[in-house]
This record gives structure tokens, C-alpha cells and sequence, in this order.
């Protein structure tokens, strides 16, 4: 038999309160996107987090509408955001079911932000810094043959914000998605670029999974510095060297974090 959400514990709505209190004739604030983006989200942290399994079979919409007292229209919407992100597919009849593991668009920024929303698969975090360790030293390399003052600007202002906010807050963390997709960017490189909203998710998650539960081990910004410094310099080598130190000491933080 397909388990249903109430047969998984519940999920709570956040955005429920807001539709209750809407009253009759009345909308929810935002037409309606903050409650279907926070039904998303609980569907989908849920898939995420392995409390629905691929294959598994979703709560009608009657049934889930009816349980949280939300519109059906809302968690069709909310369904429609899944399946774009490849979450699931819904099928006259068979319902809406969640697909592949291989499927699912795992570096879509939600997607991500979903996955580290409870405690992450120790194989996909790996994965992750796999993919920055291809990516991200060969960016570099490139940064540095074909950077611009424009481009360096904004590297020498992510580092300063850095620096002035630390990682272990928004802002911090906010310039260094900055520094990491300005690196992109002054690769001139099309395909490249469009990772960086991807590249700037991996990261912000995974420095803040590392102070879940303590300080950073250690300021990684001296790591940032020398990147920085490479490319500036116009030494694609060191530039490649550098980044390739600092995705590998990122990793090593990280599961040092998730061993404790």
C-alpha cells in the first residue's frame, strides 16, 4: 500500500497560519506562493531526506489539501515546482510519484537548499565537493589567464566583506558566493557561468552544515586570499593550485564536521 504523508509522521505547513487567518474571500499574502513554496519545501526536504523513497506514492491532493487545510490548487502548484526539479511525476490515475534518485536535479539551488535542510547524505556531500574539486581549480586557471580589473574588484570586495562579516554569518557567507561566482565569471566561459548559482548553493550549504554544532575549525579566508592572489597575479597554475587547496581543505572540514 503507498504511504501517505500521515503515515510518515506529518509535515507541517508553515504558511497554514497564514491561510486560516486569510479568512473567506480573502488571499493569502503573495497570491498564494508562500504557501505553495512551503508545501515544496516540505515535500521536498522530505524526498530529500529519504522519508519518501523513489517509487513511493504521494497523498492524493483531496487528502493532502484536506489534511493541512490548504487549497487544492496550492499543492498542485507545489507538485508542479517537484516535477520541474524532477523530483516526481504525476500521472492520471496513478498519482504523483517520486522518481529516481538519477532524475532529480540535484544542482538546482532549492534542490540543494532541500537536501541540507536536514542532516545530508554523507555520499551526496562528497559528490558535491567532487564536482567543485573538477570544477572550480580548471575555473580558476582560466580566471586568471583572462580576468579584468572589473573582475578583481569584485573578488577584492567578497574577500573584504568576508572578512568584515566571518562566515559564520548570512553576509559572509552571502560574499562567498560572491568570490566563488565572480571566478566564474571572469572565465568568460558561458557553460561555466551558468554553474555559478550551483557552485554558490554547494557552498553556502556546506559552510553552514560545518558550524552546525561548533565554530569553523579553522578561517578559511587565508585559502580565498591565495586564490585570489593567484589570479591577480595572472599565474593560471597557482591559481589552480590554490582553489584545488582550498575545495580539498573545505571537504576535510567538512567531514570532520560530520564525524562530530
Amino acid at each position: 500500500m503507498a504511504e501517505t504523508k500521515s503515515e510518515r509522521g506529518g509535515m507541517a505547513v508553515p504558511a497554514q497560519a497564514e491561510a486560516k487567518a486569510s479568512g473567506p474571500g480573502r488571499q493569502a499574502r503573495g497570491p498564494g506562493r508562500r504557501l505553495h513554496g512551503a508545501i515544496a519545501h516540505k515535500l521536498g526536504t522530505a524526498i530529500l531526506s529519504g522519508q519518501y523513497q523513489p517509487g513511493d506514492t504521494l497523498s492524493g491532493e483531496v487528502a493532502f489539501a484536506e489534511e493541512l487545510e490548504v487549497s487544492r490548487s496550492a499543492y498542485r502548484e507545489a507538485i508542479q515546482v517537484l516535477t520541474a526539479k524532477g523530483l516526481v511525476e504525476s500521472r492520471p490515475k496513478a498519482g504523483t510519484r517520486v522518481l529516481p534518485r538519477n532524475r532529480w536535479n540535484l544542482l538546482d539551488p532549492e534542490v540543494l537548499a532541500w537536501a541540507f535542510a536536514g542532516e545530508p547524505d554523507v555520499e551526496f556531500v562528497r559528490s558535491l565537493f567532487e564536482l567543485r574539486a573538477i570544477v572550480e581549480p580548471a575555473a580558476a586557471r582560466l580566471a586568471a589567464e583572462r580576468r579584468d580589473k572589473a573582475d578583481l574588484k569584485a573578488m577584492k570586495e567578497a574577500l573584504a566583506a568576508m572578512r568584515r562579516h566571518t562566515l559564520a554569518t548570512e553576509a559572509g557567507r552571502a560574499a562567498d558566493r560572491d568570490f566563488h561566482n565572480a571566478i566564474l565569471h571572469a572565465t568568460r566561459n558561458d557553460a561555466l557561468m551558468v554553474l555559478s548559482a550551483s557552485i554558490g548553493a554547494a557552498v553556502n550549504w556546506t559552510t553552514q552544515f560545518k558550524q552546525r554544532s561548533r565554530a569553523l575549525p579553522r578561517n578559511p579566508i587565508p585559502d580565498h586570499m591565495r586564490v585570489y592572489e593567484a589570479i591577480a597575479a595572472g599565474d593560471p597554475a597557482e591559481a589552480s593550485d590554490a582553489m584545488r587547496v582550498l575545495v580539498d581543505l573545505a571537504l576535510e572540514d567538512t567531514r570532520s564536521s560530520m564525524a562530530s
